[in-house]
């Protein structure tokens, strides 16, 4: 008998008929947290699944790799590295919790020389850098950085040479601090960006480019090598992932536009939910019961698919945060012992914002063939200072959608009709400050570890992204076997010198 078969054998009953028939669903699925209410009633979760996914958590021994995980272990298997993201918010190994302390208090020194005007007078920063050197960043000035955003900031990842001239026209070149982002720092797009940087200074006469340059990565030594002072390199652990950094030395771009204090806030809210999660029994524990609802969906019901909406304009840039934390680590084929999974693993990741969803993709949610599990993130304290009736608004229509999404109609008319019985998910949070924002991401990171663990699979990885990469290159330097299409395609665009033969 698999793990598995007490999860497949769950009876299917309707989400309304699960209210009905249990008065406490409501306390069951419900629980608050890091100043964050998490409501899990308009999914199929019950009693019964849970228990038989905290079964299988047994099973996996989901608690000893938890600690394994926060104790500094090498639970990246394939990379024969550990985990280290905790550590940078204080929960951790305790040397790996020292050397994060130490390598902010760098990064903190190094800001406050630079608002000394160390550097010479900046006012804005130029970030490049790419996936979680990028994603992660952006993510944070764009919510945070709305009223007293102390730099203009400009996070730029596409290779793309427009994204890049996009910055130049808005910044001053000889005001500009340039942050190259880079856990390698021989990332092919970024240290292209990087240079192309450099050039623009160069050619708007700044006296010394290379000085108004700062590095952060995991390879001190080829930051030097490149050209960075080491002053101004800003390590951070080789245990730090790309799409967990953000509590490094890569959020650098946040710290220094939105002032220290916020960055400290942001890392003490992920501390607290790092604690709930280590210390909560699993049918209290916010990220363990996501990820129960996540794999009750992709094993039993064999959803592809699952979408987060933020009904928070601040909160823009989270789907697509989500996307790269999701699928870039739960997306395998194989166990951590190198076996085929033999199941489905990460669902796709897709998302946007309310209102603007509703009329453009909630058609297929609402009267659509797929099966697609929501989940709504909206915030209680209204931040705009328009007229009250934009956030009531706002909010009344997260809430209905999911109410809708789980009664249905009924019409004489089968257009008109909605089948319900469609689940969904609510995150609702007290405020959206530094704290609360630092919890929620840290929530997503321990629910995609929970996911991979009851997988099977390592979440620490990312080898998926490299061949792409390998073959663009070797094609570049005039190398590759390719086949008939691409070749075309390339001698298409005018690149066949980047052809063998």
């Amino acid at each position: 008998m698999s793990d598995w078969s007490a999860i497949e054998a769950l009876p299917s009953s309707t989400l309304l008929e699960l209210f009905d028939a249990d008065p406490s669903r409501l306390d069951l699925l419900t629980l608050d947290t890091a100043g964050i209410h998490f409501d899990w009633s308009k999914t199929h979760l019950t009693k019964d699944a849970i228990d038989a996914f905290a079964a299988l958590a047994k099973a996996r021994n989901l608690a000893g790799k938890r600690d394994a995980m926060f104790g500094g272990e090498h639970v990246n298997v394939t990379e024969d590295r550990p985990v280290e993201h905790t550590a940078e918010r204080g929960e951790g190994k305790a040397d790996s919790v020292a050397r994060a302390r130490q390598y902010h208090a760098r990064m903190r020194a190094l800001i406050d020389a630079i608002e000394a005007g160390a550097l010479g007078e900046i006012r804005s920063v130029l970030h490049v850098g790419i996936g979680g050197s990028a994603l992660g960043p952006h993510l944070l000035v764009d919510a945070l950085g709305r009223d007293d955003r102390r730099y203009d900031v400009a996070i730029v990842s596409n290779v793309d040479g427009i994204a890049l001239e996009d910055a130049f026209d808005r910044f001053d070149p000889a005001t500009t601090l340039l942050v190259i982002a880079s856990k390698t720092f021989t990332t092919t797009e970024t240290m292209l960006n990087a240079n192309s940087a450099i050039q623009w200074m160069t050619e708007h006469n700044v006296e010394d480019p290379y000085g108004k340059v700062i590095a952060l990565t995991a390879s001190p030594d080829k930051a030097v090598e490149w050209g960075v002072d080491e002053t101004r390199v800003l390590p951070f652990s080789e245990g730090v992932g790309g799409r967990y950094s953000l509590w490094s030395s890569i959020g650098f771009p946040a710290a220094i536009a939105l002032g220290w204090d916020k960055f400290e806030e942001l890392l003490e809210g992920a501390a607290e939910m790092d604690r709930h999660f280590r210390l909560s029994a699993l049918h209290e524990n916010a990220p363990a019961l996501a990820a129960f609802a996540d794999l009750y969906y992709t094993q039993v019901r064999h959803a592809e698919t699952r979408a987060p909406f933020a009904y928070d304009e601040r909160l823009r840039l989270l789907p697509s945060y989500l996307q790269q934390l999701e699928m870039e680590s739960n997306g395998k084929a194989v166990t951590v012992d190198g076996q085929p999974v033999g199941r489905p693993t990460a669902a796709i990741t897709w998302g946007g914002v309310g209102t603007d969803a509703q009329h453009a993709v909630f058609q297929l949610l609402h009267q659509g063939t797929h099966l697609v599990p929501v989940e709504f993130i909206a915030v209680i304290e209204q931040y705009d200072t328009l007229a009250e009736d934009h956030h009531r608004q706002l909010l009344l229509n997260a809430f209905a959608q999911g109410a809708a999404l789980m009664k249905g109609k009924q019409a004489d008319d089968p257009a008109r009709s909605y089948s319900g019985d469609r689940p969904s998910s609510t995150l609702l949070l007290d405020t959206l400050d530094a704290r609360t924002l630092g919890a929620l991401i840290a929530f997503y990171e321990h629910r995609v570890f929970v996911n991979g663990v009851l997988l099977g699979i390592n979440s620490f990885d990312q080898f998926g992204v490299e061949l792409g990469k390998e073959m663009a290159k070797a094609a570049d330097q005039g190398g590759g076997d390719f086949d008939v299409s691409t070749q075309d395609l390339i001698r298409r665009a005018g690149l066949a010198a980047g052809l063998n033969g």
